[in-house]
């Protein structure tokens, strides 16, 4: 889906454009209602970032501000904002970045994680099953409005999903384990979960999770460790401008064999997400904390009053995602 803050999408056989021109992804002139618009879609990605399981990268996928945001963070290694940065011309270094978009975002990602992280908490160990629902419904429809940014499927293209989506499905079955809490690791966390975080389907909360520091992580924004969420922050940071470069070279020589991938990984990463789930092992962490290791996936036998809310929820993520697809496909 397209919509008018998003870049225009590259073919496969797109060429390498001149550094020259750093804002030539960007959508440069937006009202003040289209900035809080998109600090809105930076909120959904922040209340995704906090669930193990939904990624952020998701969410910026189904509300259409993927691609920028991947080439806005990839500009932040490149010549033309660190020329403008040396010349201290701070104005220029700023536009090469697409600072008001990032900003926005940010802004979003930053309000959800520190109001919502004590609430999904609860709601998570309370509620599962109808947070889960509607999470599913949500990355569900996105699969199905996604696939049509690619004009003409061939073998090759899902071949590429069906890769994406077995990796992705062995990927969230793994099994969380327990690790140091040294700053070595929580900086390493940070590169890795950030990673994650911008890859639709790959959750990076579920990264920290299988790296033992999801309740470390959880419980630091909870209490303002701030010396904690400092490392892990520049971590992140290291992580994210460094895998930019990468996803942004992959989009603009390979557009549609990349989109068929992140389609397949949001498509295996349903299995996580899947609402009804019976833990067969579990383990005790240093924290107290139980953690399920290996959990199966059922269909309910009873249809009571939960059953039924749950699949509203999942129904109304679904409707909401193909009303955003609508919304932006007539602007």
């Amino acid at each position: 889906m397209t919509t008018d803050s998003q870049v225009t999408p590259h073919t496969t056989d797109a060429v390498e454009q001149p550094e020259s021109s750093p804002t030539q992804h960007f959508t440069p002139n937006r009202t003040k209602a289209e900035y809080v618009g998109l600090a809105a879609r930076g909120f959904v990605m922040g209340c995704a970032d906090i669930v193990p399981g939904v990624s952020g990268g998701t969410m910026a996928f189904i509300l259409g501000i993927y691609e920028e945001l991947v080439m806005s963070i990839r500009a932040g290694a490149r010549r033309p904002f660190w020329q403008a940065l040396l010349r201290f011309d701070i104005l220029a270094a700023l536009e090469a970045v697409n600072a008001r978009f990032l900003a926005a975002v940010l802004a979003g990602i930053v309000v959800a994680v520190f109001t919502l992280a004590s609430w999904l908490e609860w709601i998570l160990k309370s509620h599962p099953v109808l947070i889960w629902s509607f999470f599913f419904g949500l990355v569900f429809a996105s699969i199905v409005t996604v696939r049509k940014r690619i004009r003409r499927w061939t073998a090759t293209l899902y071949a590429a999903l069906a890769v994406g989506a077995v990796g992705a499905f062995f990927i969230v079955g793994a099994v969380p384990v327990q690790t140091p809490e040294s700053a070595w690791f929580l900086f390493l966390s940070g590169m890795l979960a950030i990673c994650a975080m911008i890859l639709p389907g790959i959750s990076g909360s579920f990264i920290l999770l299988l790296l033992g520091k999801y309740q470390f992580v959880l419980a630091a924004i909870n209490q303002r460790d701030i010396v904690s969420l400092a490392i892990v922050g520049v971590g992140a940071v290291v992580g994210i401008v460094t895998f930019a470069q990468i996803l942004a070279w992959l989009f603009k020589r390979y557009h549609d064999l990349t989109i068929a991938v992140l389609i397949g990984l949001m498509a295996g990463s349903l299995r996580k997400i899947w609402p009804w789930k019976l833990t067969v092992e579990s383990i005790i962490d240093r924290h107290g904390e139980v953690l399920p290791t290996v959990q199966q996936n059922f269909l309910p036998s009873v249809w009571t009053g939960e059953v039924f809310l749950a699949l509203g929820l999942a129904v109304a993520g679904f409707i909401i995602v193909l009303l955003l697809d609508r919304l932006s496909t007539s602007k």
